[in-house]
C-alpha cells in the first residue's frame, strides 16, 4: 500500500514517517495488513538533506495543498492511507486568516475529495487541536462531547475539518480519525509561529546554553505530550477497529496539564548537572490572549479506551527529548 503524509516535512510528519518505515505495514483498505512499498512526504518545501533513514520507498514531493489537482495527484492508488498534518498554526493563522482558510479548510477539502474519489475506504487521519475548544462556556476539563467554540480561526479550521471528516466517513466516502492534539513537546529545531512554540522553547533553548523568553505568567497552565506518544497515537488511531470508534471519529489524545512553573521545575530536575541557559518571563499581550482561550485540561477517556499511549510524566519527556537530540 501507499501512504501518504501532508505535512511530512515538518518535524512531526518526519518522525512519523520514520516510524512507519520501522513498522513495515499498516491496515488496508481491505482490512488486511499491508506492506507499505511507498512513502510520499508532501509539504509546501523538501528538506534541505535527505534524512539518512529515507530508504527507497520515500518520496519528498512540494507543492500547495490548496491546488486541488495537485492533492488529486498524490492521492492516485486506491490501496492508499493518509495522515494529514499540513497545516498553518495558531499564531500564524491569527495574524492571516486568509492563508488559514487556504491551507486548513480547502487543503482539508482537497484531500477529503481526492480520498472520496478512491474506490474502496481508505484510512485518513487527520491532526486536530485542543484549539477546537474555548468560549465563555468552556468548562475546566473538556471531554471529547464538549460544545466547540473556537477562539482563534485556527481552532475553527480544525474544528470545521473535524465535522467534515465525521460527515465523509458517515456517507461511506473514506474512513476518517481525527486526533485532537494539545501542546506538542520537545519540538527540536527554531521557534515556528504557533502560539504554543514558547512551551518547546522553554526546554529547547536553556538545554542549549541559551535564553529563553516566555510570553506568559509562570501559573500558565497546559495540557501536553510528547512527540513520541503523539506519532504512535497517529498509528494506533489508524489502526484501531472502525467499530470501535463510533459516530464521532475525533479523539483527544491522552494528555496531562503542568504549569510553566512546573514545567521549569522538571527542566532543572532532568538537566542535572547540565549548565541551562537564563529563562525570563517577558509578557506578550498577542500570546497570551490566544493561551488564555484554550482548554486547561482535557479528559481522554475514548482515547485510553482505544489504548492510544500517554506519557509516564513530564520528566520522562525531558529524559526522552536529551536522549533524541543532545
Amino acid at each position: 500500500m501507499k501512504v501518504v503524509i501532508t505535512g511530512g516535512a515538518g518535524f512531526i510528519g518526519l518522525r512519523l514517517a520514520q516510524a512507519l518505515l520501522q513498522r513495515g505495514s499498516l491496515t488496508a483498505p481491505d482490512g488486511a495488513a499491508a506492506d507499505i512499498d511507498s512513502l510520499l512526504l508532501f509539504d509546501v518545501a523538501t528538506p534541505p538533506e535527505r534524512p539518512e533513514w529515507a530508504d527507497e520507498r520515500v518520496v519528498f514531493q512540494s507543492g500547495d495543498i490548496s491546488d486541488a489537482a495537485t492533492v488529486a495527484g498524490l492521492i492516485d492508488r486506491d490501496d492508499i492511507s493518509v495522515f494529514h498534518l499540513a497545516s498553518v498554526v495558531s499564531g500564524g493563522g491569527e495574524k492571516d486568516f486568509d492563508l488559514a482558510l487556504r491551507v486548513n479548510l480547502y487543503g482539508g477539502l482537497n484531500v477529503f475529495e481526492a480520498l472520496r474519489a478512491r474506490d474502496g475506504l481508505p484510512r485518513l487521519v487527520f491532526a486536530s487541536s485542543i484549539a477546537v475548544f474555548g468560549g465563555a462556556g468552556m468548562p475546566t476539563v473538556v471531554g471529547d462531547s464538549v460544545k466547540q467554540t473556537p477562539q482563534t480561526t485556527y481552532g475553527m479550521t480544525k474544528s470545521v475539518c473535524e465535522l467534515l471528516v465525521n460527515d465523509y466517513t458517515r456517507k461511506g466516502f473514506f474512513d476518517g480519525r481525527s486526533a485532537r492534539l494539545p501542546t506538542v513537546i520537545v519540538r527540536p529545531g527554531k521557534p515556528n509561529q504557533a502560539a504554543s512554540s514558547f512551551v518547546s522553547g522553554l526546554f529547547r533553548e536553556p538545554l542549549n546554553g541559551e535564553l529563553c523568553k516566555i510570553p506568559v505568567a509562570a501559573e500558565t497552565v497546559m495540557p501536553v505530550l510528547s512527540y513520541r506518544s503523539i506519532v504512535e497515537g497517529f498509528i494506533a488511531l489508524h489502526e484501531a477497529d472502525a467499530t470501535a470508534l463510533g459516530d464521532d471519529r475525533a479523539f483527544s489524545l491522552p494528555s496531562f496539564t503542568v504549569t510553566v512553573a512546573e514545567m521549569i521545575e522538571s527542566l532543572k530536575r532532568v538537566a542535572a548537572d547540565r549548565t541551562l541557559g537564563e529563562i525570563v518571563f517577558e509578557p506578550d499581550p498577542f500570546i497570551e490572549q490566544i493561551v488564555a482561550g484554550w482548554p486547561k485540561d482535557a479528559s481522554h477517556e475514548r482515547a485510553t479506551a482505544l489504548g492510544l499511549p500517554k506519557d509516564a510524566s513530564l520528566d520522562a519527556i525531558v529524559a526522552a527529548y536529551i536522549e533524541d537530540y543532545l
